[in-house]
């Protein structure tokens, strides 16, 4: 009988098995990229087969499957499965035990005899045949029944496997996991399972079987670090405190990285916004000999300019170029982002225009981003002159670019352009999309144009355009930071009416209005409702809470909140510890803000302005002058720079005191420290002039 030569494996192998050094003078091209013999690494079609591209792919099952018909003909075997109809894939808890074969029919006795000969490989080549489409699945399934009831072929966790990743890769994950419940699972199973976790961005299951792989003894390989770590990257669920502990696991199983694991774990830290550690990856990596892909510097490039870093940004820019490598428009657009983030508006036009010497071409996402320049800038008519720039370059702006013009009106206060952009939009034929009518609807939201609002709701609905979550928040935030919580409470109910769930921060809103007033009874009932459908209050829902208590006087609700918050392992934030000083300043409850701070530097957390202002504050309605000037001074020794707010409320608690001649020294101390006086500042100073006056008068 004529014997098939194993199959030369991918150097992606996992680690944890062994492939015996004698071999490798059998190698030739592979006729599958799993049909690997007994000697061979079984999950070396995991990693091999993850390797190529979609034309190798390609390539090698035409070749395996012209190699297979010549020596075996299997149509037999599936005309038998399948002599009732199409075989569909069910399965369920209680059909998983293939049926033992205690009476045949002839034919499949049969058939059973005909292919004792057949060798392991062929019958992983058939499968993998079957598992390339989604609508021979169960089919598949059918075989590796049939040939376990047979005993035919004994590598059967291999094939389970193959059909476990093929489950996966047709978004069949429940499927998947009760197929695995046909054998203890192993290295093979686990790292199956977990790609078809990662493919199907279902990060959870997949770390939580990485670990429970470590608890069985079996040591995860790189090939499972990769598809984690890319399903963290799309689902923009990346994590840097994630990465790192994902990364200290494979320093500690002692896995060396290959080119793609690095790449994955560099893009990851660049993505989750830690610049440093990705700039420190690259560096390792380099120094080892591994290259970095073109996105990954990219996203490298990308990661600083947000965090405000360009220079650094330039210099990679730079290497990129220095290597021989010709920056594309993604390369220019993320350094270009930088700019407008730093506010250099030249450094933004020169790169724009080196762009286009270099024969890249800009596209909507540079036009954009020099569009949001301009307005940072206050230049109206050059982000017009933009637009038209857009279309004499045959680059049609859309809804996305005309929305970061309005964003940038809104920002500046200059809500009444909306409709001039409008205008412009309708004439070059642009339809509004619904990020578009989501920052019209926030920016008369903001200027309390709730009618206008509304109207803009109403259109967005006429042109079938259906509101997303982003568009009931800011309906719903802007009537209630009006007064009108009677219709954000009708705005909440048709979100649900519409089908459209409520998000944290859709509760955190109603939260807050239900605490503004006072309706206790239903602010716990929406609490209740939040937790039932599955959605867990946050850190900004227990800060709401801290606040609406505090502010009517509710302190005891406040601390238990904050206790409560600790104990489900939550961190309070120094916004929630500012809401409660801040309440017990307006109530001139001086030692329980005293108490408070003491708690929150406890924490860990660090006083921040609002905090001391806060603190001030409460000194002042205690009429307790010299510890709010004490506040002052200890913001000096630590390194918090007063501002406007701090000079005012000391003004204030002098006043209180009757000691209207020290508040001229404390607001010439202002100017000195660099502060500009505001209006209430001036006012203050006003009134302790007019004060003064008034005593000499009297006296």
């Amino acid at each position: 009988m004529l014997l098939m030569q194993p199959p030369l494996v991918s150097s992606r192998f996992h680690s944890l098995y062994y492939i015996p050094r004698h071999h490798h003078r059998f190698f030739q091209r592979p006729i599958s990229a799993f049909s690997a013999t007994a000697s061979c690494s079984p999950s070396s079609y995991f990693s091999s087969w993850n390797g190529l591209d979609a034309s190798e792919k390609e390539e090698e099952e035409e070749e395996l499957s012209t190699l297979v018909r010549r020596r075996y003909d299997f149509s037999p075997l599936l005309k038998f499965l399948s002599r009732f109809g199409p075989v569909e894939l069910v399965l369920d808890s209680v059909n998983l035990e293939p049926l033992p074969a205690v009476s045949l029919d002839p034919v499949e006795f049969e058939l059973a005899e005909s292919y004792k000969a057949v060798p392991a490989p062929y019958w992983h080549s058939l499968l993998k045949s079957l598992c390339s489409s989604r609508s021979s699945l169960g089919l598949a399934y059918a075989v590796v029944s049939w040939l376990e009831r047979h005993n035919l072929c004994f590598s059967y966790e291999l094939l389970y496997s193959i059909l476990i990743h093929a489950l996966g890769r047709s978004e069949k994950l429940y499927e998947a996991f009760l197929l695995s419940q046909k054998q203890t699972l192993t290295p093979l199973t686990y790292n199956a399972l977990i790609g078809a976790c990662a493919r199907n961005n279902d990060i959870d299951k997949a770390l939580n079987l990485i670990s429970r792989m470590r608890q069985d003894g079996y040591q995860s390989d790189f090939v499972n670090y990769s598809l984690v770590i890319q399903a963290l990257t799309r689902s923009n669920k990346i994590d840097s405190a994630l990465l790192q502990s994902l990364y200290r696991e494979i320093k500690h199983d002692k896995l060396e990285l290959d080119v793609q694991l690095v790449n994955d774990l560099i893009m990851g830290f660049a993505k989750s916004g830690d610049p440093s550690r990705a700039l420190q990856l690259l560096g390792m990596a380099q120094s080892t000999g591994l290259s970095a892909k073109t996105a990954t510097l990219v996203s490298i490039i990308s990661a600083l300019a947000n965090s405000g870093r360009t220079v650094e940004a330039e210099a990679l820019f730079e290497e990129l170029r220095q290597s021989g490598i010709k920056p594309r428009t993604k390369a220019y657009n993320a350094l270009l982002r930088g700019y407008v983030k730093t506010g250099p508006l030249r450094d933004a036009e020169s790169m724009v225009s080196e762009m286009e010497k270099s024969g890249v071409s800009p596209d909507e996402h540079t036009y954009s981003l020099l569009i949001d320049a301009y307005v940072n800038a206050g230049r109206w008519e050059s982000a017009r002159i933009v637009l038209q720039e857009m279309e004499a370059g045959d680059v049609q702006p859309n809804s996305f670019v005309f929305s970061r013009l309005l964003a940038g009106y809104r920002d500046r206060g200059e809500w009444q352009k909306t409709f001039q952009v409008l205008k412009e939009m309708k004439s070059i034929g642009v339809k509004p999309d619904r990020q578009f009518y989501n920052v019209v609807i926030d920016t008369f939201g903001k200027f309390n144009c709730l009618d206008h609002a509304m109207s803009t709701f109403d259109r967005m609905l006429s042109e079938g355009i259906e509101p997303d979550r982003v568009t009931w928040n800011t309906l719903i935030d802007c009537h209630c930071k009006h007064g009108r919580h009677i219709v954000a409470q009708e705005m909440f109910e048709s979100m649900e009416k519409r089908g459209c769930l409520p998000c944290a921060t859709t509760y955190n809103i109603m939260i807050n209005s239900y605490g503004d007033q006072e309706r206790w009874d239903d602010m716990k009932r929406l609490l209740g409702k939040m937790k039932s459908q599955g959605v867990l209050p946050n850190v900004v829902t227990h800060t709401t809470l801290v606040d609406v208590y505090g502010k009517s006087g509710r302190f005891n609700d406040a601390i238990d909140c904050l206790e409560e918050m600790k104990s489900v392992g939550l961190k309070p934030s120094s916004t929630m510890y500012n809401a409660l000083i801040n309440a017990y300043a307006q109530r001139g409850l001086s030692e329980q803000a005293v108490n408070a701070f003491r708690v929150m530097t406890s924490d860990g957390l660090k006083p921040s302005l609002l905090a001391l202002n806060s603190l001030i504050n409460a000194f002042g309605e205690d009429r307790r002058d010299a510890e709010a000037f004490a506040v002052l001074q200890y913001m000096k020794e630590n390194g918090v720079n007063p501002d406007v707010v701090t000079y005012t409320t000391l003004m204030k608690a002098l006043i209180r005191v009757d000691k209207f001649q020290q508040v001229p020294g404390v607001y010439e101390e202002m100017i000195m420290s660099g502060c500009k006086p505001d209006r209430k500042a001036r006012s203050m100073l006003r009134s302790a002039l007019r004060y003064m006056k008034q005593t000499l008068r009297a006296s």
